[in-house]
């Protein structure tokens, strides 16, 4: 059974794919908002896939538990390590969690989507929609004017 969240991950990896080969290392250097960096925008995006891809596998394995999480309070501790980061390293971090979590998104169960829909956890299938939001940032500011 593939889910609707599926062809919408695969198109916003795609499009991510596609933007990290168009920056260059000015680009990545470039600073967004709030004192980010694409770069550092990009290993943020590589941080919440690569969670979502730790919860899945514990998951699978042990059963759904609860994982809350208090999002700003770990936006604005990732920050200093993102922004440290060497950006290239960073957009390489994105696109290896980007294809990791999209697989194992892709591979799931029924099952598993119901268990994790039924429990307390705010979980985001749709990864393409907080990748999209930033996207749409970097490039706003990578390359000003051409939207």
């Amino acid at each position: 059974m593939a889910f609707p969240f599926v062809a919408e991950n695969t198109a916003s990896r795609r499009r991510l794919e596609s933007l990290v080969r168009r920056l260059s290392d000015e680009d990545l250097a470039r600073p967004t908002s709030d004192g980010w960096t694409a770069a550092a925008l990009l290993a943020h995006l590589a941080f919440w896939d690569q969670r979502v891809l730790a919860l899945l596998r514990r998951w699978e394995a042990k059963g759904v538990d609860e994982s809350p999480v208090d999002a700003d309070a770990i936006n604005d501790a990732l920050k200093l390590l993102c922004l440290a980061l060497d950006p290239r390293a960073a957009a390489e971090l994105c696109l290896a969690a980007a294809e990791a979590v999209d697989a194992a998104l892709e591979a799931i169960t029924a099952e598993l989507v119901e268990r994790i829909q039924a429990s307390p956890t705010h979980f985001r299938f749709n990864r393409a929609l907080h990748r999209n939001d930033h996207l749409d940032e970097i490039e706003r500011h990578a390359f000003p004017g051409s939207g």
